[in-house]
């Protein structure tokens, strides 16, 4: 393994361990030349996949690409990062089981944003907004009211409160006039 600091070929395993979910082997490795410490993690991988990009573009799936777009998406929210390696781990081990050795960036997007709906509605909007390329506030409106709508039989938006007075309509606003006093005849 390569050092990172220095660029030297020999390094030593100090230390080796399964990662938190036993997805990974965690290795903690020092580097003879200059003595830097870094941490390496071994993973099981099915197959190599190849991601074809919305231009027809062919690259090789990064799982650590992925693992980024979500970290962004998941910037300074409450997730604990042991439930973020499991989300990327899970989203990971799919895509190679999935039996096909190509996968659309489509796919993988469909599967962040599902993994992200139920982990962080905030990061799900975060990314749901680069991922499908909001333009307009209207966007954002539609996709909270799927969002707020999800939690509901038929994915039905929650009806009003009917006991909630709501802003009186305004005469000719399509609210009825206000009602007038009889004038007495004296």
């Amino acid at each position: 393994m390569r050092c990172p600091y220095c660029g030297g070929l020999d390094t030593q395993v100090k230390d080796s361990r399964p990662s938190d979910d036993a997805s990974a082997i965690r290795r903690r490795r020092i580097c003879p030349d200059c003595g830097g410490r870094f941490t390496t993690f071994e993973r099981v991988q099915l197959r190599d996949l190849t991601v074809v990009k919305r231009s027809g573009r062919r690259v090789p799936f990064d799982r650590d690409k992925l693992q980024r777009s979500i970290d962004v998406a998941l910037r300074k929210r409450p997730v604990e990062a042991d439930r973020v390696e499991r989300l990327v781990s899970g989203i990971a081990r799919q895509l190679e089981s999935g039996g096909e050795a190509e996968v659309s960036s489509e796919a993988i997007g469909e599967l962040v944003m599902e993994g992200l709906k139920a982990l962080d509605d905030v990061a799900y909007v975060r990314f749901a907004s680069v991922y499908k390329n909001f333009r307009e506030a209207r966007d954002f409106e539609e996709l909270l009211g799927r969002l707020n709508g999800a939690g509901r039989p038929g994915g039905e938006p929650e009806p009003p409160d009917e006991a909630a007075p709501g802003p009186a309509a305004a005469p000719g606003e399509g609210g009825e006039a206000p009602a007038r006093r009889a004038r007495s005849r004296a």
